[in-house]
């Protein structure tokens, strides 16, 4: 039977032997790796929320449009409705998908 060698992902010289100063660069890594991360989902937090928000207040802005008088800008804002409530509805969905995925392999 032949050994294996174990590989530890901080030993980056590949000597089997973890120097403290391989392991200051591998945990620098791990934390830079878990801020860009949160910095992530919030990123994608609130874009979610500001899409929401576009959601909400669009329907305004037609009615806007309407008291202002503004008939070609009620008829565009009108036609574009369907392509951008899909547009946000799957914005919406990929973030609620990708946290549902992210929470089950915890």
């Amino acid at each position: 039977m032949s050994e294996e060698k174990v590989f530890h992902p901080a030993d980056t010289n590949g000597d089997g032997n973890v120097s403290s100063e391989e392991e200051a660069m591998y945990l620098e890594f791990k934390r830079k790796e878990l801020e860009d991360q949160d910095a992530m989902r919030d990123a994608q937090r609130n874009m979610t929320w500001f899409a929401l928000g576009g959601l909400l207040l669009y329907p305004f802005a037609v009615v806007l449009a309407s008291l202002a008088g503004l008939d070609q800008a009620q008829a565009t804002l009108g036609d574009m409705a369907p392509t951008y409530f899909v547009a946000v509805a799957g914005i919406v969905a990929a973030f609620f998908t990708s946290q549902a995925i992210s929470s089950k392999k915890k």
